[in-house]
Formats: structure tokens, sequence, C-alpha cells
């Protein structure tokens, strides 16, 4: 299976499985920012997701693609996250985290009832994953 398939696929998987919440129908909005095979680490990618939350907006409790590692960046507005048992932390644009493989990322909300904000998730994994991210109940 080529690559972009497997990337788009994961793309519509993740699309798919993150529901949002926010004030007046509002929600997050995911999009794709780049994907690539690393040539010189066989199985892996690298994909990296614009995630853009509305004000109040929020994602359901949720863990990543199991062989994922995890760079989050804020491009703009606030993020609230708190990653396993690490403390519940607002991170500002130009403020970052990381997500070992595995994690259970709790909370992952825009800190703004009134302004939105935006993060870039990068994330490298194995090359065959298929959902980037899995709601938990």
């Amino acid at each position: 299976m080529k690559i972009r398939t497997i990337i788009t696929a994961t793309f519509v998987a993740f699309s798919m499985a993150v529901p949002v919440s926010a004030h007046d129908g509002e929600a997050e909005t995911v999009a794709m920012n780049f994907e690539a095979a690393i040539p010189n680490i066989p199985g892996k990618s690298l994909i990296a997701v614009e995630v853009d939350y509305a004000p109040g907006a929020a994602s359901p409790s949720h863990t990543h693609a199991k062989s994922s590692f995890i760079y989050a960046y804020v491009i703009s507005g606030a993020i609230e996250s708190k990653v396993n048992d690490g403390e519940t932390r607002i991170y500002r644009a130009g403020e970052s985290w990381s997500e070992p493989p595995n994690a259970l990322h709790s909370i992952s909300r825009n800190a703004s009832k009134t302004e939105p904000a935006k993060l870039l998730a990068v994330f490298v994994l194995d090359t065959n994953e298929k959902a980037l991210t899995t709601p938990v109940k």
C-alpha cells in the first residue's frame, strides 16, 4: 500500500474519530499539514496536522496511534492540556509539549471561551498505523 493512501486513511480516521464540543455549534477542525515516509527509518512516517480550536472547543479524552511519538506546538491562542499523570497546563503561542507512545491525552481544549487557538501536532509513527486518534470512553 502506498504511503499517501495510508496517510489519507489515517487523516480520515483522525478526523472522524475526534468528536468535539464548543459554544454555538463551533468546534475544532483538523487539517493535514505534511506527510512523508522517513527515508532513513524504514517503516516510519512523519505526519503533521493543524488543529484549530474555536472558542470553547475541546477534544474528548483520547489516545494516539500506539507507535506514535508526538510533538505539539501552539501556533496561536492558548491550549489547556494534560497527558498521562502530568499536570494540567495551559500552553500559549510559542510553547510546546510532547506525548510518548501509548499516552492518554485526557485534556485537550482551547483555554479561552472567546478567542480561537491553533496547534501543530507532529507524529512520528509506524507507517502502517491506521488511526491517529482514538477516543477513550
